[in-house]
């Protein structure tokens, strides 16, 4: 069965599908996932000032959902944040960057979050080496200033389709200041090739398109009970799920019509990008990938900000034999001195994407460790 761009938009890659449907209206609101979307209405409505701030920073972007923190308040004025490794992705990210870049985004919230109450955060990353913490922060009151981008966060998104046929042009100044920003035609064109190279190289590797189909929520009930990983849902995916028409095992063979169309929209997607964001790092350590985060947060409150869409494509940088001629050429093209090209982001107009589902804060505090 194939489906229309608006049926399929990202199957794969992240992002709730809310397909298009004559069922729309009062059936369209009943299959709404409210319990996973209901964080986002949470945030800030805690005592705590800490609890406040990591409720804002749990809606930060990060690899496939899978949402990879946790967090435990000590005395009155600590927070410890750790990466929870059970929520690895073993096989497109391998050495745990983008997770860590992941982490970074959260820490960044956090403590912007915190600001907005003229509240400080001293941070320790790493203080015990890579088994420990990723951070211990410290809550001080009278430390910081609100950060203008902090007004974007509830409207911000990772775009998940395809863009409006419309030039980037000076509006994208801002965004300068955490990327480079790429508007030449030439240089669109060459890193769409590379980009569109690698996600269809991860198309046709099984065991890398196999690690999102096993993070694929199908439909409503999914979606509430695992609020995480990658959402499909909406009336239309229900439907078709009810009936047997959309299934893990379908989407996970390469070669099914349905698979190869969002296969197909997706590669569309990346060739229709008018603008391209592209960070790079000079080194790859944990802190230059939390560093990342921190940016990544930034650019893509700033792209909010300034009415543009922002959408990841990672599959250039990630560390996997399946990757390398794609890995090579945007290295070759952005950081031909060394380095590490972390993050590269397609950039333009398109209606925004729906909230994306979350844990609440309290399944993601431990008491103990």
């Amino acid at each position: 069965m194939t489906l229309s761009r608006r049926k399929t938009l990202a199957l794969i890659g992240g992002g709730t599908i809310f397909a298009a449907s004559a069922a729309a209206g009062t059936f369209a609101a009943t299959r709404t996932p409210s319990r996973a979307l209901a964080p986002w209405d949470q945030a800030g409505d805690y005592g705590d000032v800490r609890m406040r701030a990591l409720s804002y920073a749990l809606l930060a972007p990060n690899p496939h959902n899978r949402q990879p923190w946790l967090a435990q308040l000590g005395g009155e004025d600590e927070v410890t944040i750790w990466r929870d490794e059970t929520r690895d992705l073993p096989v497109t990210d391998p050495y745990a960057r983008q997770l860590t870049i992941g982490m970074g985004c959260f820490l960044s919230l956090m403590k912007m979050a915190a600001a907005e109450e003229g509240v400080g955060v001293e941070e320790v990353l790493y203080p015990d080496g890579e088994d420990g913490p990723v951070a211990v922060c410290r809550f001080v009151p009278g430390g910081a200033e609100p950060d203008p981008l902090f007004a974007h966060v509830m409207e911000r998104r990772s775009h998940k389709e395809a863009f409006a046929d419309r030039a980037v042009g000076s509006e994208a100044e801002p965004l300068a200041a955490y990327a480079q920003v790429v508007t030449e035609p030439e240089a669109v064109a060459e890193l769409g090739r590379i980009a569109g190279g690698a996600w269809l190289a991860e198309a046709s590797t099984q065991e890398a398109w196999q690690e999102s189909v096993d993070l694929l929520r199908i439909g409503k009930r999914e979606i509430n009970t695992l609020p995480d990983g990658i959402d499909v849902g909406g009336p239309m995916m229900d439907t078709l799920a009810l009936l047997g028409l959309f299934t893990r095992e379908a989407a996970s063979d390469l070669d099914n019509p349905g698979t190869r169309n969002a296969i197909e929209e997706t590669a569309n997607a990346i060739a229709g990008a008018p603008a391209y964001t592209v960070q790079v790092t000079d080194g790859n350590t944990r802190l230059d990938q939390i560093a990342a985060g921190d940016r990544w947060l930034r650019l893509n409150l700033a792209a909010t900000g300034a009415g543009l869409a922002l959408r990841p494509v990672s599959q250039a940088m990630q560390e996997h034999e399946a990757y390398k001629p794609y890995y090579d050429a945007i290295h070759a093209a952005y950081a031909p001195g060394g380095g590490t090209v972390q993050m590269l982001g397609l950039l333009g107009y398109g209606e925004r994407t729906p909230r994306t589902p979350r844990w609440p804060l309290e399944t993601r505090m431990v008491t103990g460790w």
